[in-house]
């Protein structure tokens, strides 16, 4: 084949992020050279979000702009793949000329191939979706041999001969792992499963990734130990439900020894585990992560709201009472542990005496980072259909309460951590030469995140030296420091003297 260049743009969340390196990962094995900037490949594919309103805007809004870059760069196709692209398929592309071809999952598997005809000024058939929970049997132990033949992307799943025999190894012995960095950070996502099999009234994403599938878990300690090889210091494990992880294979414990495992990867000396659901947190999970050395405090749980009749209609479980209960098992077993969570308001039949129970929650929950998102209906789901809508202005104006209240209640929850010591992933240097804005240009500060904060969206600590000046550390080093300020949710924090350089 005739060199060719290609830049994945990625919309959206860490799972997506790896479904992109994947996909680049195959490119590269197939001849492609990856790019950075779109506007210096022949091809753009957008790896788009489908999850809320603004999320599928900021994804057409990325289609655009790559289609942009037809007349001033060297772009020639722009094609939307991802969530989205799965999820509205046909629609998308007669709503969105501009976008070459709009493809499916099911694409994943041959995109080099799509491209090249794409390039060549064909105009494939674009997706029709479907919902993909019909794909796989109910029941979640006939899943295991079923989903070969379903694409899941991110899985690494059985590829064609060709690429195999151009894939990189790890181990040499192991599982095939076909993924390329598309970045140099020393973290990176690594996807433990796919789909899901709860039935939350607001959320359409059963519908378009599927059931729930674990990955076997020697494909994901095979890939684990490929991103330590590459300089990766910390594995962030997602997933659309990471406590069902093993129940399609017959353990729901499967994941406590697997992070035992994946700690033990050269390499890799933080686990990050993300996305706990709090019906199904088990003891022996909250004791696995508490005594497993490697994994961080850290605890994603999806709590959604606390009010229980409200939940009911959610079609979740829980309330006040029962997820402080949990909280208080959380620090019993780690008192520093760092706890996010994301809530809706404004959801149909929201009462001011729901949204009194959701404050109450959250003004004793002690929470370190706390998502609010204002409810919008979402095509197909079992909510668009309910009764007792609140008026848009009145959504936003509860959204804004709330996240004075969060904001209040989150920088308060920072400042009790000045004093104590602190698990520090170096990063990078924020500020100075890599401002966005000149006229905004601020001193140059080395950033990393602590074991208590997640990547993208959690805060991050500022690492200073004694005197307030830049200490001598490089990106991947792990430092113990000691916070000594905050500003907002964000540490500022001194390592101690035995951590730095000479």
């Amino acid at each position: 084949m005739q060199s060719r260049s290609v830049a994945v743009v990625t919309l959206g969340c860490t799972r997506n992020e790896v479904d992109s390196e994947e996909l680049a990962g195959r490119l590269a094995a197939e001849g492609w050279t990856l790019v950075d900037d779109a506007g210096q490949a022949d091809v753009a594919v957008v790896n788009t979000c489908g999850f809320v309103e603004q999320a599928k805007k900021d994804s057409i809004d990325a289609l655009l702009e790559a289609n942009d870059l037809k007349t001033t760069g060297r772009t020639q196709k722009v094609v939307a793949v991802g969530c989205m692209a799965e999820r509205y398929g046909e629609q998308l592309a007669a709503e969105l000329p501009e976008a070459d071809a709009v493809l499916g999952f099911d694409s994943y598997a041959d995109m080099s191939g799509h491209l090249q005809r794409i390039l060549a000024g064909e105009r494939p058939a674009s997706h029709v979706p479907t919902d993909r929970r019909r794909l796989l049997p109910i029941a979640p132990a006939a899943r295991h041999t079923a989903s070969s033949g379903v694409a899941l992307p991110g899985h690494q799943q059985r590829l064609r001969e060709e690429e195999q025999e151009l894939a990189e190894t790890a181990p040499a012995s192991g599982p095939r792992v076909v993924r390329a960095r598309l970045g140099e950070r020393p973290w990176a996502p690594l996807k433990i499963a796919s789909g899901c099999d709860r039935r939350c009234s607001f959320c359409a994403i059963p519908m378009f990734r599927g059931s729930f599938v674990s990955r076997d878990p020697q494909e994901v300690l095979a890939e684990a130990r490929w991103l330590g090889e590459r300089g990766v210091k910390e594995v962030f494990l997602v997933s659309e439900n990471t406590t069902s992880y093993g129940k399609d294979l017959g353990d729901l414990r499967l994941v406590d020894a697997l992070l035992a495992e994946l700690a033990q990867v050269d390499g890799i000396e933080r686990v990050r585990v993300s996305y706990l659901q709090p019906a199904e947190i088990r003891p022996d999970l909250l004791e696995a992560m508490a005594s497993t050395p490697g994994v961080v405090p850290y605890y994603d749980i999806s709590f959604q709201h606390a009010s229980g009749p409200l939940l009911r209609r959610m079609r979740r479980f829980g309330d006040r009472t029962s997820f402080l209960a949990l909280l208080d098992q959380i620090r019993e077993r780690v008192p520093e542990a760092g706890i996010r969570t994301n809530v809706i308001v404004g959801f149909p039949g929201e009462t001011e005496e729901d949204l009194a129970e959701l404050t109450a929650f959250l003004e004793a929950a002690r929470l370190d980072v706390v998502g609010v998102f204002g409810y919008s209906d979402e095509d197909g789901t079992e909510a668009e259909g309910l009764d007792g809508k609140l008026d848009a202005d009145e959504i936003a104006s509860r959204v804004d309460r709330v996240s004075a209240l969060v904001e209040e209640l989150t920088a308060q929850r920072a400042e009790e951590r000045i004093g104590t010591l602190v698990q520090v992933l170096v990063e990078g240097i924020e500020g100075g030469e890599d401002a966005e804005d000149d006229e905004d240009e601020v001193e140059p500060r080395l950033v990393g995140r602590a074991g208590q904060q997640g990547p993208d969206v959690d805060g991050v600590t500022y690492l200073v030296d004694g005197a307030g000046g830049m200490p001598q550390l490089a990106p991947g080093d792990i430092v113990t420091a000691r916070v000594v300020a905050t500003e907002g949710v964000d540490l500022i924090a001194i390592p101690e003297q035995e951590d730095l350089a000479p």
